[in-house]
């Protein structure tokens, strides 16, 4: 059986992680299984899958999750420390899916353990791209790509001949304002945002995704994953969400992984890797489908693209603090204190408020990061008044 842990069990990744760890169970032993605040759906987890460990992030809900596994033989632990001590124990496989810079330490306590993580925490390369890389090597770890575009490619380099890579591309299905107009988008409600066309995610990946920043994450995340440069990394518009990623060789062939939207077949690939695993996601009908489209990204109404691939030129600080503004400025677009198009402006000045700055260690990153947040929470206020 293979060990598992998943780190953000309660999250919408975490949520198909359980799903496939329940679809065979004579597969895996789930070690760690750790939450953020819903206790509830953490012990419902917890208890289905036998876990030996349920560790709840915000410790003031710890007694409830106690009081829920009563009898089961299951601990219950809490904490920011109780977290990094369970992404810490030894196993085979970890899902790597807190999201933000707060997973930064858990996810490092992983790659440690010099096993196999399925990394979905994109600030683990965004932010931090250096310290991880250089942790992973140090432990002998293997990192396996979550994101349905990294993995697609992932899946399309499986000959390993990366010295015959030209170039990736990575697919966008565009959001839901793909056709709107920047006065339209000026006047966006966070109802519409949400509303995205074929996928389903959480609030803040969705919001990632409205405004493309998902996209620009997703550019700096491949540029680590897979050593390349930014003009290497290509991102094409394709609304139907089918092809995830594409390769182009040096030989003009193009090799491209397709799918069904369901976050579950990437996830099932890195959770067998290197072999496969059955699993009951949509079967792809490329009959009823009957066409596919792709188009260029519009960097004028989706400036989040440019900002990223800036960031990543300039290196150092500078993908952090894009990256820890963009949550803020979400959060507050999220709480209706500023507008949709407010949030890559928001991202750009403070960029150009921080401008460059050194990144060589966790610390360091740490600190970038919250002075990103605390310039990003003073424009957000200003725009609110």
């Amino acid at each position: 059986m293979k060990s598992v842990t998943v780190l953000g069990s309660t999250g919408s990744i975490g949520c198909s992680t359980v799903d496939l760890l329940l679809q065979a169970p004579e597969r895996f032993r789930v070690v760690a299984l750790v939450g953020g605040r819903n206790v509830q759906r953490l012990a419902e987890q917890a208890r289905a899958l036998r876990a030996e460990q349920a560790v709840i992030a915000d410790e003031a809900c710890l007694p409830e999750l106690r009081a829920l596994l009563a009898g089961t033989g299951i601990m219950a632990s809490g904490g920011r420390l109780a977290v990094i001590e369970a992404a810490a124990r030894p196993v085979d496989w970890t899902m790597a899916a807190i999201t933000g810079a707060i997973g930064l330490e858990p996810t490092l306590a992983a790659v440690r353990n010099g096993g196999f993580v399925a990394l979905a925490n994109k600030e683990a390369l965004v932010c931090a791209g250096d310290v991880m890389l250089r942790a992973v090597e140090q432990a002998g770890a293997t990192l396996l790509p979550v994101d349905s575009e990294h993995n697609a490619i992932f899946q399309s380099m499986a000959d390993r001949q990366v010295a015959e890579v030209e170039k990736i591309v990575l697919t966008a299905s565009g959001g839901p304002f793909r056709r709107a107009t920047l006065a339209e988008m000026e006047k966006a409600t966070l109802e519409a945002a949400l509303k995205h066309p074929t996928w389903t995610m959480g609030a803040k990946i969705t919001i990632d995704s409205a405004t493309m920043f998902n996209k620009g994450l997703e550019v700096i995340e491949a540029a680590r994953l897979f050593a390349l440069t930014e003009d290497q990394i290509g991102v094409v518009v394709h609304p139907q969400s089918v092809v995830h990623g594409l390769v182009q060789y040096s030989d003009g062939s193009i090799v491209a992984q397709m799918g069904s939207a369901d976050m579950r077949i990437p996830i099932a690939h890195t959770l067998a890797w290197p072999a496969r695993m059955a699993t009951n996601s949509p079967r792809l009908d490329l009959a009823a489908l009957g066409r596919m489209d792709f188009e260029e990204p519009d960097e004028v109404r989706f400036p989040a693209l440019r900002l990223a691939r800036e960031s990543l030129r300039v290196g150092g600080a500078v993908p952090t603090i894009l990256s820890a503004a963009n949550e803020i400025a979400v959060e507050a677009f999220l709480g209706g204190s500023i507008g949709f198009l407010d949030i890559a402006r928001v991202v750009e000045g403070v960029m150009l408020a921080l401008g460059r700055q050194s990144s060589d260690s966790l610390e360091e990153v740490l600190h970038w990061d919250e002075e990103a947040r605390r310039a990003a929470r003073l424009r957000t206020t200003s725009l609110a008044a």
